[in-house]
């Protein structure tokens, strides 16, 4: 776990953005807190309370997440991926990661990416934001989500 690099932390003004936060009921003790701590710090940058919906696996996000990006200014897609013994890691991976990238540009609006992958259960505890974790995705995510369409909505009134 890296951590290096990392920008400060800015906290955005999200008043008036309509916000969504999806997260995948698999590892539900993890995603359940990354799902809370990004609904949290959305209503802490100032937007109403998020639209939270949850879908089965990280390989049903990028779907959600076009469906709300019809009616929101920033998604924020949270889950976790661990590797196993075969190779459905890597084309799971790959597709949330194309998928969600497809709906940002397709759509218009911020996608946050919150999605844990990981080779075990440790390392992504480490991310998810429980207590005692030095990281916290679904934070993460939900910031630059915000940051995102804090600023597209400023680009959007420049002259």
């Amino acid at each position: 776990m890296s951590g290096a690099g990392a920008p400060e932390e800015l906290l955005p003004d999200a008043t008036g953005l309509r916000v969504a936060v999806v997260g995948s009921r698999w590892y539900g003790e993890l995603t359940d807190t990354m799902v809370e701590h990004a609904r949290a710090t959305a209503i802490e940058c100032g937007a109403a309370e998020p639209t939270v919906v949850r879908v089965s696996g990280a390989f049903e996000l990028p779907v959600a997440a076009q469906a709300l990006a019809a009616d929101h200014d920033a998604v924020i897609c949270l889950g976790l991926v661990l590797r196993g013994g075969t190779p459905h890691f890597d084309y799971v991976c790959d597709a949330v990661t194309s998928g969600l990238g497809r709906v940002a540009l397709d759509c218009r609006i911020p996608i946050g990416f919150g999605v844990l992958t990981c080779d075990t259960e440790e390392q992504a505890r480490a991310r998810a934001g429980v207590p005692g974790a030095p990281e916290d995705k679904g934070r993460e995510a939900a910031l630059a989500a915000l940051e995102s369409a804090a600023l597209l909505r400023s680009l959007a009134h420049h002259p």
